[in-house]
């Protein structure tokens, strides 16, 4: 499965209203450990077709930051029935993201 680009236009129907669990990185164009990381969710996305993997623009949708208090990029919020259920900030190893998902 793709990438979805959330913005607080499709967030509600994307993320709350999701039957899967859904991976949310906060990113930005200029932040150079986001760049490092995107491969990585983009591998994800790929590979594990019981998750939704999005990412929101923090330039783009800072409303959507503000609501999930992300004061550090890359951020990662995993989602599961609306409700956040983890977090992490920083570049993080394939193997971690994916036991944060369990």
């Amino acid at each position: 499965m793709s990438v979805i680009t959330v913005t607080k236009e499709n967030f509600q129907s994307e993320v709350l209203e999701s039957n899967k669990t859904v991976l949310i990185d906060f990113w930005a164009e200029w932040c150079g450990p986001c760049r490092m990381l995107s491969p990585v969710v983009d591998e994800i996305a790929n590979e594990q077709t019981d998750v939704k993997v999005c990412k929101v623009n923090v330039d783009n949708e800072p409303e959507l930051a503000t609501q999930f208090g992300v004061m550090s990029i890359p951020t990662l919020v995993v989602i599961k029935d609306g409700e956040v259920v983890n977090q992490s900030v920083g570049v993080q190893p394939k193997e971690s993201i994916l036991v944060m998902l369990k």
